[in-house]
Order: structure tokens, then C-alpha cells, then sequence
């Protein structure tokens, strides 16, 4: 999905979610990054694959 030159980190690296931002709504709360992860604004993530990670605390 990426075509950043180097290419952003995959969804499954710890990196994942400093992947460039692909889609920005901000006014609802969350962004789509070039690696398919859905970042929310407290810091919770959705995987491609559905998985949700909670805020870190």
C-alpha cells in the first residue's frame, strides 16, 4: 500500500503506527496511515486485520 521511498514500516512492526498518513480526519477523530493501521486520537489503533489496540496508559 505504500509507496513512500523508504517505505513506511508494515502494520505488524512495533513501528507501524509512525507510517505516513494516507487519509486525515481529524475533525472525527482518526487517520488512516499508508499501512492500513486506523489511528485514533487517544492512541488507539485498528490493524488491517480488525485487531484493536488500546491507548497506551
Amino acid at each position: 500500500m505504500c509507496q513512500h521511498q523508504p517505505q513506511c514500516p508494515d502494520a505488524a512492526d512495533p513501528r507501524g503506527p509512525w507510517a505516513e498518513i494516507a487519509v486525515a480526519h481529524p475533525e472525527q477523530g482518526w487517520y488512516l496511515l499508508c499501512n492500513g493501521i486506523v489511528l485514533f486520537d487517544d492512541g488507539g489503533l485498528m490493524l488491517p486485520d480488525h485487531r484493536v489496540v488500546a491507548p497506551a496508559a
